[in-house]
């Protein structure tokens, strides 16, 4: 359990930075041993300042995910999410953090093109952002790109599974790996990802078996996501861990209900306006006798 806490003493503010203390890629990919990590991998994903403050203290990382296109900006899915996006909230998260590493999603048609294109926009986002790590999606065509990311100085986190980005493609966000050719194809990305430098692996939407027998084959952490608990850590979208949609994915446990808790508070507020119960006294600035 993380011991780490946040000075909250003027809620607006972020907090002091410690020097040194902010999880480093190393520090993360030594983490497995002998083919397994002893102390899982805690991930969330953060979008905002002020979210990014209230987890840090309690996550190894922080993913700001392209997720982001739908649970910030509504949209269908997160093919139309763009770059100047992910930087802006990207830069955020950053800045209300201290102790968890911060990687940052590349979005869709950012990295496909080429290995050189890729490396000016995950040059971009480093440098626009402060972020550690960039995280892009894809299997063995992805490969070439990672290993030229790795050998110049930027750490990539590697995606397999299910892919949302190319949900097109896919038909649907369906768990993946249930026929025999499709895992195997999906354990073979994961090893070829893993060897081409990838510092760690995040696996979605895989059939237990497969996500437990890619943590067993591949060097680096693995974090799930509708995977298996034998992954070397897990990550949620932290909209949906908090129960602030109505919908949300069968893999997802909700630890807390804050939609009913929000519409509560929003009801009280509105019901003590139209009855001017608010503002009182205690709310209100007098004059200076």
């Amino acid at each position: 359990m993380s011991t780490f806490t946040i000075d909250n003493s003027t809620s607006r503010a972020t907090p002091s930075p410690v020097p040194g203390k902010r999880t480093t890629v190393p520090s993360i990919r030594a983490r497995k041993v002998n083919g397994r990590t002893e102390q899982p991998i805690v991930m969330l994903t953060a979008y905002t300042m002020r979210t990014a403050q209230l987890l840090d203290a309690h996550c190894d990382m922080l993913l700001v995910g392209d997720s982001l296109g739908q649970v910030i900006y509504g949209l269908p899915s997160t093919i139309p999410v763009t770059l100047e996006m992910m930087c802006a909230h990207g830069a955020a998260v950053v800045r209300g953090s201290w102790h968890a590493l911060v990687g940052v999603d590349m979005p869709f048609g950012s990295y496909e093109a080429s290995p050189e294109e890729a490396f000016a926009n995950a040059c971009r986002i480093m440098k626009e952002t402060g972020c550690a790590a960039v995280k892009l999606e894809g299997g063995r065509a992805m490969a070439p790109t990672v290993r030229f990311l790795s050998e110049r100085g930027i750490p990539v986190i590697g995606h397999v599974g299910l892919t949302p980005q190319a949900v097109n493609t896919l038909g649907g966000y369906g768990a993946r790996g249930r026929s025999e050719e499709e895992a195997s194809k999906i354990l073979a990305d994961a090893v070829v990802v893993a060897e081409a430098g990838a510092f760690c692996l995040v696996v979605e939407g895989v059939v237990d078996e497969i996500a437990t027998r890619i943590t067993g084959e591949v060097g680096v952490p693995t974090i799930g996501i509708g995977a298996s608990a034998d992954c070397d850590g897990q990550v949620l979208v932290t909209e949906d861990m908090l129960g602030l949609f109505e919908r949300t994915p069968r893999f997802v446990k909700r630890y807390d209900d804050l939609a009913q808790r929000i519409g509560n508070a929003a009801a009280a507020y509105a019901g003590e306006v139209r009855s001017r119960a608010f503002p009182t006294a205690d709310q209100i600035y007098k004059a200076r006798s």
